[in-house]
This record gives C-alpha cells, structure tokens and sequence, in this order.
C-alpha cells in the first residue's frame, strides 16, 4: 500500500498513476478488441453496429467510474485518518449502493435499449446488430459495476498495481473469449458482447478474491452492512455528483451519435475507429484526474492541505504536457492506427476518420 500522504507530492503521484494509467489502457483495450476483432472478422456493418452502441456502453461505464471512484474518495478519507473501522463501513455502504444501481441501469437498459436505438436514428441496416450488443451489455452491468468498485476501493488504499494485473489477465481472457465464440462458435456480435461482460466478471472476482485474502483492511463482516443514513447520504453526496459529471460527457456522445448515425453506417465505422483510438489518447489525463482524487482524499483524511494544492498544481503541468504530445501522435498516426481497425480496403472510412483526428486532437 502507497501512503500518499508522504515524500514529494509529484513522485507519489506519477508511481500511483503509473500503473492507473496501463490498467485503463488495458480498460480501453476491451472495447478496442471489440472493434478490431468484430470489423476483422464480421465486417464493416458489424463494426458499424458496434460503434451505434458505443456512447450508450460509454454511458454505462462513465456512470460506474465516476460514482465508484466518489465512494472509494471516502474510504480513502478514513485511510487518511487511521480510521481503519470507517473503511470497513464504507466499503458495504458502497457495495449496497452499488447493488441497487446496477439493478436500475439493468431494469432500464434492457427493457428501453430498443426504444433508445430508434431514437438514436440507428441505421437500419445495423440496428439488429446494435440491440443484441446492447442489450447484454446492459445485462451484465453488475460486472462493470463490481470490477470499478472493487479496483477502486484497492486504489484507495495506495494500492494501483493489484487492479492492474488483475485487469491484464481479464483483457487477454475477454479476447480469446471473443475469438473463440466468433470464429468457432459463431456467435457474431453477441458473441463479442457476452465475451466483454464476462472477461469484466473475471476481473470483478480477481479483485474480490485478493481483498478476501490479502487485505484485512476491506475484510468486511455482516455487521458492517448496518449502516446509518448519514452513512449512505455521505456516499450518495459524493458517488452521484461524479457518476453524473461521467454521464454529462456521455449524454454529449449520445447526442453525437444521433446526429452521426444520420450520415450512414460509414459514418459511424470511422467514428468507431476514431473515437477507439481518441480514448486511449485520453487515458494519461483521466488517469491523473483519479490518482488526484485518492491523492487530495487521504491528504484530506490527515489534515494535509498545503499537500493538496501542491500536488494539483504539478499534476496538472504534467498533464497538460501528456495531453499536448498525444494529440500531435494522433494527428500524425492516424491513419495507419484507422486501417488496424478496417483494413486497407475502406478508403472513405479511413478519411473520415483521419477528418475526425485533424479536428479532435487539436483540441
């Protein structure tokens, strides 16, 4: 475990983003997989299809990140303060609040996904394909929900590098799953969508299975589960505000993606490959933006807040320096990165999305 609340500000910082940083590399590299393996192997339309559920997955995943990582910035308060009892709590408030969110998402996505395409003026050449991927991501977003609980409650303890691993070896799993339920089973996109969901479960139970056997400090018993109110307010304040910050940036890709997917299934397979590669481009800042969450949180917890401002201000030159050289990687690499994806054999689809990069990395 990285006590964050000592040694230089941003030495402390870079060691914890580090390993945060390949780990969601290796979180993008599911959906990449999906895109690479789905437009090799069933085509562009399938690809197409994909990328016309991409915003709403993106929606699904930036809810699950953002309010797992506001419970983790209050277990990581009690670390701070040598609150070990507080830890245990909040780890089950946030297990039953996660619960209960994953059961709502559920209930809603899979009875509404079809609806949410039609509205999304899904291409009707697409829209089968797009319902089926959809919808059992929607299923399995318990998953989804576990794993960023689970890793993020780790990280919270100064601990990045266990969810890494763990992460890797689900990430390799998820794509010989896809392999062998699309090219031997033949369950075309189905196949790649159940093959996520379940490489995500795989990383879930990875990360339980360590914190039951190697971390007593997130041990928790029947009794911790009887919380108080205050306790589930206090997590709601902080878990809502971030799951809904995710989901603003999200609700702007669905709107995208419904004024895209009035330019065709090419349209959509650039942008599927394009905004692939983009989100790896992102990863160094949003990585930065949740070590600092744990960073100000234990810092906060021990009454260090000179620490706090320090460590932001470094953070965000750094970041800003990240930012900067990957947009210019992008904008020069592009292309070649596009045709990883479709093949040499689309040439409207590679231009549209090198279009796409020339506009997008400069900002």
């Amino acid at each position: 475990m990285r006590d964050l609340t000592k040694g230089k500000p941003i030495v402390q910082i870079l060691f914890f983003t580090i390993p945060l940083l390949i780990g969601n590399i290796f979180q993008q590299v599911y959906t990449v997989s999906d895109t690479v393996i789905v437009g090799r192997t069933i085509g562009v339309k399938a690809l197409a299809a994909v990328g016309a559920t991409g915003s709403l997955s993106f929606l699904l995943i930036g809810i699950a990140q953002g309010a797992t990582s506001g419970f983790a910035i209050i277990a990581a308060k009690h670390y701070g303060a040598g609150d070990y009892r507080g830890i245990k709590r909040s780890f089950a408030t946030s297990i039953m609040i996660s619960v209960i969110l994953s059961v709502i998402l559920s209930i809603i996505g899979v009875t509404f996904c079809g609806q949410i395409l039609k509205i999304m003026q899904t291409p009707s050449d697409i829209i089968d394909n797009s319902y089926t991927f959809l919808v059992i991501q929607f299923a399995g977003i318990i998953a989804i929900v576990a794993y960023n609980l689970f890793a993020n409650m780790i990280r919270a303890m100064g601990n990045s590098k266990t969810p890494l691993f763990f992460l890797i070896i689900a990430c390799f799993i998820n794509i010989g799953l896809e392999l062998l339920f699309i090219l031997v089973f033949h369950w075309g996109i189905a196949g790649a969508s159940f093959a996520t969901v379940l490489a995500q479960f795989i990383s879930a139970l990875l990360c339980l299975g360590f914190i039951y056997h190697q971390f007593p400090l997130l041990q928790i018993h029947r009794e911790d589960f009887k919380v108080s109110a205050s306790e589930i307010k206090e997590h709601l304040r902080l878990g809502l505000p971030m799951g809904f910050q995710s989901s603003i940036i999200a609700i702007g890709s669905v709107i995208l993606q419904f004024m895209l997917n009035s330019l065709g299934s090419n349209a959509v397979a650039a942008y599927t490959a394009a905004s692939r590669i983009d989100g790896l481009a992102t990863m160094p800042a949003m990585s930065f933006g949740i070590t600092m969450a744990t960073f100000a949180a234990q810092n906060w917890g021990a009454h260090e807040f000179s620490r706090i401002r320090l460590g932001v201000k470094q953070t965000l030159i750094v970041s800003i320096t990240f930012s900067a050289v990957t947009g210019v990687l992008i904008i020069i690499f592009g292309q070649p990165l596009v045709n990883l994806f479709i093949g040499t054999g689309q040439p409207l689809v590679t231009a549209t999305a090198q279009t796409y990069f020339r506009f997008n990395s400069s900002c």
